[in-house]
């Protein structure tokens, strides 16, 4: 048999994959999301350095299919050798049933899992010793299976890589690595929000077609089983590649460094991606980012609290006039762009109860939301800290006995609740907010009666808003007062919600009727609410936890992170608020209208006093973004500095306040005070937290 042969099921999996990835870039660079132009280098850079990197990623993932191929022989199970591995297999699935191996000390399901494993191969080994007759069939299907594996894994991978990318404009990232996590609720997302019987239906028929001509070109290799010497051969050629992949592979990432995001996004490898978003999940801003004495980082930082000393942030916050201990109700809303409201220039009216609201109240409109996801929304209003880089604090493990703005409410007095409509596990939310002194109240809290429409994320709004109403009524006879803090699970795909409620039937799933079924569900929570006795005295804020779409042109395009935020109450004198700010500043702005006194560490501010810098922060998991003179300052990893400015990219027949589209220009001289002012911020949050300096 000719050498090269034995290599078969290697290069036809490698030539499948290659092929697969070939096709994903090709939708991918044509896809609505990419909103850019490529030239002829980019596109040129983007296919063959990709195809390269899917190479060398291959090697690496071949590693199963090389170790199940070696072990492949007749010589093992000759006497006595077959009776020892057997023996030997029957000892380990004993050991590991005894429920005192050591995969018991990492409990879950891994013991369970690896018992099933070692079982099935114990048994399939004891019928290849004892009938040998049957030993060709088995080995076969044996084969067969791992091949099947292969290209269902690859086919599985480029499905992903498209929903992802359809979703969020990239490939893999840090989110990816959460929906690892959090199995029930994403599957059960993906199982209500697209074809899934059709999809693996049509899935597993192409991967039997192509496993069945895979298996054609390459059987010879259990036809004719290599001798020891030839997988010698093919173990040296293997290892020479995988130790060559491990060093050309991160090489090659480093080429993704165009100023265009969707170059280096489609140049990259989805898997490699996901690798670096699990391994990089936790970053330590003083390891990475560019830093400055951390003297000098609260020096500056003192410009902005001038009464603040030493390395904290620590400074009272005191009123001219008595407190007022109004009851406060806190929405944040599920993905709510500012660009759905009829204010920003929305012509669908999908949210005529919110543009109606909006217009009654204080209204914030050139506020930006800190991140891109539900956990950044919430660590943000609860926080009132800039996004460090890495996981949220609502998802870190020390997370609990933060300065919060429950504490604060708390101090005054207040009954404190955190409900949401869905399984308060979900992003450790429960964990976080019970260990910051909030009583929960989520789907776990609701009777069947209480329930009459939910689908995998939780109860529908109108359920929750029912609920707390309920429970306020109930806290209202208290005679204390209460905050309650309300997260929304509607406006999500699937998107779906009850049916004849508003016109855009609930089972259709769109994005709009997801948006407007939200505005529907929030006018009867308000048309409940007005008829309580507690309603005239209680202080609604309504604030989305970010936009519904993070992807762009740039890695923080400006019009992805404007948010809507209001503050109102039965009375309150309507007014705009224009000044630029951050979803960290809204909740200390609310205590300078009830005009607490206390003691903050809050890096967010009351943006409705005289001293007030307007000054943004906007961020993803390793992109910590600075807004200030129209001057956009990101630090990145590698301690890399980007400065942009922003042009604005004005839309005829908007209001200037309502204006958000910016284009992105880099910056031709480095404003430096900028990007020292970036870094004290990010610094010194990163530097309280990690000293523990943010407890309560």
């Amino acid at each position: 048999m000719i050498f090269y042969k034995k290599l078969s099921p290697f290069y036809n999996l490698a030539v499948f994959y290659f092929i697969i990835s070939f096709l994903l870039r090709i939708v991918l660079f044509f896809h609505p999301i990419t909103q850019s132009s490529f030239s002829f280098i980019e596109s040129l850079k983007i296919f063959s350095l990709g195809l390269l990197s899917d190479f060398f990623v291959f090697v690496i993932a071949s590693v199963f299919l090389w170790l199940y191929l070696i072990f492949i022989s007749n010589s093992k199970y000759n006497k006595p050798s077959g009776y020892i591995i057997l023996g030997a297999f029957i000892i380990l699935f004993l050991y590991v049933a005894s429920g005192k191996s050591i995969l018991d000390e990492y409990g879950g399901a891994l013991p369970r899992i690896v018992l099933i494993f070692i079982g099935i191969k114990t048994i399939l080994f004891a019928i290849l010793l004892f009938v040998p007759k049957l030993r060709n069939k088995i080995r076969f299907w044996l084969f067969a299976s791992a091949i099947f594996l292969y290209v269902l894994l690859i086919l599985q991978n480029a499905i992903s890589e498209y929903f992802f990318w359809n979703e969020f404009g990239v490939k893999y990232n840090f989110i990816a690595v959460n929906y690892l996590i959090y199995t029930n609720e994403v599957i059960g997302n993906i199982m209500q929000s697209y074809p899934v019987i059709p999809i693996f239906s049509a899935l597993f028929l192409v991967t039997g077609i192509v496993t069945y001509f895979i298996l054609k070109k390459s059987r010879n290799y259990i036809d004719e089983i290599p001798n020891f010497i030839t997988k010698l051969k093919i173990s040296g050629i293997y290892i020479c590649l995988f130790l060559v992949s491990l060093i050309a592979i991160p090489t090659l990432a480093k080429t993704e460094n165009s100023k265009n995001v969707f170059v280096n996004e489609l140049q990259s490898n989805g898997l490699y991606k996901f690798y670096l978003a699990f391994k990089n999940s936790d970053l330590d801003y003083f390891k990475f980012y560019k830093t400055i004495p951390n003297e000098k980082a609260f020096s500056i930082l003192r410009q902005q609290f001038p009464t603040i000393s030493g390395e904290t942030t620590i400074r009272k916050i005191e009123s001219d006039s008595v407190e007022n201990h109004k009851n406060v109700v806190l929405i944040t809303i599920e993905s709510y762009s500012a660009e759905f409201m009829k204010s920003y220039g929305n012509d669908q009216n999908i949210t005529p109860f919110l543009d109606s609201l909006s217009q009654k109240s204080l209204q914030f409109t050139n506020l930006y939301a800190a991140g891109n996801r539900t956990v950044r929304g919430l660590e943000a209003v609860t926080l009132c800290l800039p996004p460090t880089a890495g996981e949220s604090v609502v998802k870190r493990e020390d997370n609990k006995n933060k300065f919060s703005t429950g504490a604060i409410f708390k101090q005054k007095g207040y009954n404190i609740k955190f409900m949401y409509g869905g399984d308060a596990f979900f992003d450790n939310m429960q964990d976080f907010y019970s260990g910051n002194g909030y009583q929960i109240v989520d789907k776990s809290s609701f009777t069947p009666g209480e329930v009459t429409f939910s689908n995998v994320w939780g109860v529908c709004d109108e359920d929750m808003y029912n609920k707390a109403v309920k429970v306020m009524n109930a806290e209202a006879k208290e005679n204390k007062p209460f905050f309650n803090h309300i997260m929304t699970v509607s406006n999500h795909r699937p998107f779906t919600y009850p049916n004849n409620k508003i016109d855009i039937p609930g089972d259709i799933k769109s994005r709009d009727g997801g948006v407007k079924y939200t505005d529907y569900s929030l006018r009867k929570f308000f048309e409940m609410a007005s008829k309580q006795p507690w309603f005239t005295n209680t202080i609604f804020v309504i604030v989305a936890d970010h936009c519904a779409s993070s992807a762009g042109k740039t890695e923080l395009p400006m019009d992805k992170y404007r948010i809507p935020a209001f503050i109102y109450s039965p009375g309150i004198k309507p007014e705009k608020c224009t000044k630029l700010m951050s979803q960290i500043d809204l909740m200390p702005t609310l205590f300078g209208l009830l005009h607490f006194d206390y003691q903050s560490k809050f890096f967010g501010q009351d943006v409705l006093k005289s001293d007030y810098k307007p000054r943004a922060f906007i961020a993803t998991y390793q992109d910590l973004g600075f807004i200030k003179d129209n001057v956009l300052t990101i630090l990145s990893p590698k301690q890399r500095v980007r400065q942009f400015e922003l042009h604005l990219n004005q839309k005829k027949g908007i209001a200037p306040e309502y204006q958000i589209y910016y284009d992105e220009k880099p910056l031709k001289t480095e404003r430096t005070d900028l990007v020292n002012e970036t870094i004290s911020f990010y610094q010194t949050a990163s530097d309280m937290l990690k000293q523990k300096k943010y407890q309560k």
